[in-house]
């Protein structure tokens, strides 16, 4: 039979005080943390997985600690590889809370909820751990309704994942613990470099010059379009010792190709020709300043995006540096890193002039 009509399973009021209670005690025994929402950048398509995430702001929350014994999971492991720490926790947070606090001010995978693979920062062990599973139905239904998440995380491991959330604290993993090389540049370049900025290649940019007629910019000559521009770029002049800036629109192929600058604005005062810079393309190569060396012209890079090769600007400082030389497999996080040092053992007495230095199947000296 239907259930009694005269009697409630929970009215809006009673689920409001609920949740109000919830928040309550969340508040009075929980501890402040950071959620961080995952921003996904480069999906592979064929495994659904996310090959270069970044996390890009971090919002204060409150939440309880199921864990009133301590950490769960495998605790600290020994082996011949080093310690490994699987340190596991539970964090109970307020959907009303959750709402607020993040979901109002950030953009989620899945909005509406916290996410798998969003990272929760607790601040009283300095440790960061990554949502695995989201509990949405403990405790079941009071009153017809549901007023917590149920956080099930395990300790993150950090694998080159961008950290620009305005916390210090947690930007600096991303500092202290991503892979980094150190380029060394060549001399005759301007400017210093600033730690945490951009820095990106010269490779695809536009190159030609303008010519003046009586002190004005009569036109820009193209000598090589560039490449990877999906929209016109912007079209930068330099100043005049005296006068007015010159201005201009770029024209952009369907390949991407810069064919010609349009004048809307010739300036004046131009004694010799300006300078013309173009805004970055999406092909060019970029990296993220670690650390820089005037003195012995030392740069180095974390958040490599392929072969910083050719020239390269500072995003912020405008510095500009020729690339002189660097290697790819010398990390320089720290001195127990060996990468450079296993390749160039290897290359000692493997013959890699050959086409298959471990010989070929069955070895009957058939070609395959």
């Amino acid at each position: 039979m239907a259930t009694n009509s005269y009697f409630t399973q929970g009215t809006a009021a009673e689920q409001g005080l609920i949740q109000d209670l919830v928040d309550e005690q969340i508040k009075i025994f929980g501890k402040d943390v950071k959620y961080m929402p995952r921003t996904l950048v480069n999906t592979d398509d064929l495994f659904k997985e996310d090959t270069m995430s970044t996390f890009d702001s971090a919002h204060e929350i409150e939440a309880y600690v199921a864990n009133v014994d301590g950490f769960t999971g495998d605790g600290d492991l020994f082996s011949k590889f080093g310690v490994r720490i699987s340190d596991q926790a539970t964090f109970i947070i307020s959907r009303r809370r959750f709402t607020q606090a993040v979901d109002d001010n950030a953009t989620l995978v899945v909005e509406g909820r916290p996410n798998e693979g969003d990272l929760i920062y607790f601040p009283l062990a300095k440790k960061i751990f990554e949502i695995k599973y989201v509990e949405h139905e403990t405790p079941f239904y009071q009153l017809n309704n549901l007023y917590v998440w149920e956080l099930r995380c395990e300790l993150f491991e950090y694998s080159d994942e961008n950290f620009e959330t305005g916390d210090t604290t947690i930007d600096a993993i991303e500092t202290t613990f991503a892979n980094s090389i150190a380029l060394t540049l060549q001399a005759g370049g301007s400017g210093d470099f600033s730690v945490g900025e951009s820095v990106f290649t010269r490779l695809y940019y536009p190159t030609g010059g303008a010519t003046i007629a009586n002190g004005q910019v009569a036109s820009v000559i193209i000598t090589d379009g560039g490449q990877g521009y999906s929209s016109p770029p912007t079209v930068t002049f330099s100043a005049p010792a005296s006068g007015t800036t010159a201005t201009g629109t770029a024209t952009v192929s369907g390949s991407g190709i810069v064919t010609g600058v349009t004048i809307t604005n010739p300036g004046s005062g131009y004694v010799t020709a300006p300078t013309v810079t173009y805004s970055r393309s999406a092909d060019e190569k970029t990296g993220e300043v670690k650390a820089w060396d005037s003195a012995n012209r030392k740069l180095t890079i974390i958040n490599r995006n392929g072969d910083l090769t050719g020239t390269l600007d500072g995003g912020t400082s405008n510095a500009q540096w020729a690339v002189e030389t660097y290697s790819t497999i010398d990390n320089t996080n720290s001195e127990y890193d060996q990468n450079k040092y296993i390749e160039t053992t290897a290359d000692g007495f493997l013959d890699f002039t050959e086409g298959n230095p471990f010989g070929e199947i069955g070895n009957q000296g058939s070609s395959l």
